[in-house]
């Protein structure tokens, strides 16, 4: 069995932000050199999350929005965690809601996707470095 490990470093210039990190995993898989097996990408951080979805810049602004519309941004004091000085208790809430990881199958060397299938960094409190992990195992 074989292994590769990769981190990709995100610093996005606002606070929220959907980012198409496909090519980027794609990169580390063909790097690995597996040709079966499976492929993990997971968010390292609590205010940011990894899902697999369509690029389409319409579904993106519905993500915003809806998001929005179940986690509120402001008003700030609606939420008990932003007691603590912080401001980001609406982007915990929105990585729930997203997802922490995924998982993809590697087939004869490929991210064994479905019809319009990509993997997306989602970015709900930006500005900061945050980190991705991908490890990727099999033979």
């Amino acid at each position: 069995m074989k292994f590769k490990t990769d981190y990709l470093l995100f610093n996005t210039p606002s606070k929220f932000q959907l980012l198409n990190i496909t090519p980027l995993v794609e990169k580390t898989l063909k790097e690995s050199g597996i040709k079966e097996g499976l492929c993990l990408v997971n968010s390292m951080h609590i205010s940011s999350s990894i899902f697999i979805n369509d690029d389409e810049v319409g579904l993106h602004r519905d993500f915003q929005k809806w998001l929005e519309k179940l986690a509120p941004h402001e008003p700030i004091g609606q939420y008990s965690h932003n007691d603590t000085g912080e401001e980001n208790a609406d982007a915990h809430l929105k990585r729930q809601i997203m997802g922490r990881e995924v998982v993809i199958a590697v087939t004869s060397g490929k991210l064994d996707f479905g019809p319009w299938e990509q993997i997306f960094y989602g970015e709900f409190d930006g500005m900061r470095n945050k980190r991705v992990l991908v490890k990727i195992i099999g033979e």
